[in-house]
């Protein structure tokens, strides 16, 4: 019996939830009194992950140039009978979210998504997990014997618990895939959405694409990731990369800035496991500010760059 957590990466380098999901694992390994297996496809540097308590990686190279779920599910379930894992630790991204009910469709295993602490109890397995679109939650026993446990983003934190781990390679078999990319465009130079701290959003309160200006600004000296409300992706003002909320990218940041944006219930669900929101709006009616943890009733166009001069001399000194 084992704990197999998947750290997942992207170009070579592991993502932020790749060490809280090993954090997590290790913990529930030691609540379970046995090891901790993490499995990395096309991933970085081993030794990064043994900062955080993976005393076993299994490394698994491969000609995927892209996360693929059929496959990454294939490959998640042969090392977790190789390596007899009764419990395997995903995270719960948009990757993970479709990733974890494959997994446990092929383990034959129960799943719990959006795992915000440890198990209260492991005999039976109760964990505690976000609902009710993050308004709530609940404790949800998997009585299976084999268990898949999604963790939420910044939820548990990443901890060092520095091991003197060893790596190995697994040849794994790929399944017919069915489905390929032909081509994949990223932005570059930018704090993408899913590893950003900071998350700065605007709404349709900006007036046009051509005052964006600003928010790019703040979000630069912020060291931010920018994000945009639906009806300013769907007005094309934004690219729909960039469109956060219920229907579009989760948003679990440390810090979320809203400007101009009301907080319609779809991008609250969305947003709302951010631990800080912040809010402009010169409405002192927006439902946004019943949900902020901080708001300013103004003119966007009048606080903003007063917040970045601010912000700008803050850091210099």
């Amino acid at each position: 019996m084992s704990v197999l957590v998947f750290a997942d990466s992207s170009e070579g380098k592991f993502k932020k939830t790749a060490f809280e999901v090993v954090s997590y694992g290790k913990k529930v390994a030691e609540q379970l009194g046995t090891g901790l297996v993490t499995l990395t496809i096309n991933g970085g540097d081993a030794s990064e992950l043994y900062k955080y308590g993976a005393e076993k990686v299994v490394e698994v190279k491969n000609d995927l140039a892209s996360f693929n779920a059929k496959a990454y599910a294939s490959i998640v379930k042969q090392v977790a009978e190789a390596q007899s894992a009764d419990v395997v630790v995903v995270d719960s991204s948009v990757d993970g979210l479709t990733l974890g009910p494959l997994v446990a469709v092929a383990l034959e295993a129960g799943y719990a998504s959006n795992v915000v602490a440890l198990p209260s109890s492991t005999s039976p397995f109760v964990v505690k997990r976000k609902a009710f679109s993050n308004k709530g939650f609940n404790n949800t026993e998997i009585s299976t014997a084999k268990k898949v446990v999604g963790v939420a983003k910044n939820s548990f934190g990443a901890h060092e618990n520095v091991v003197s781990g060893s790596a190995e390679s697994f040849d794994a078999t790929l399944p017919e895939l069915g489905v390929s990319s032909v081509s994949i465009d990223k932005a570059q130079g930018k704090v993408t959405i899913a590893d950003a701290d900071v998350v700065v959003s605007a709404g349709r309160g900006l007036k046009g694409p051509e005052n964006w200006g600003m928010v790019e600004e703040l979000a630069d000296v912020l060291g931010a990731a920018t994000a945009c409300s639906k009806p300013v992706s769907d007005l094309g003002w934004r690219p729909h990369s960039e469109h956060v909320g219920q229907t579009g990218k989760p948003v679990a940041s440390n810090l979320y800035i809203a400007i101009g944006i009301s907080g319609a219930i779809q991008h609250l669900a969305g947003v709302n496991a951010s631990k800080v929101k912040v809010v402009i709006n010169n409405d002192p009616e927006a439902p946004f500010f019943k949900a902020a943890d901080y708001g300013i009733v103004g003119d966007a166009f009048e606080v903003v760059p007063q917040l970045i001069e601010k912000l700008k001399v803050f850091k210099q000194s």
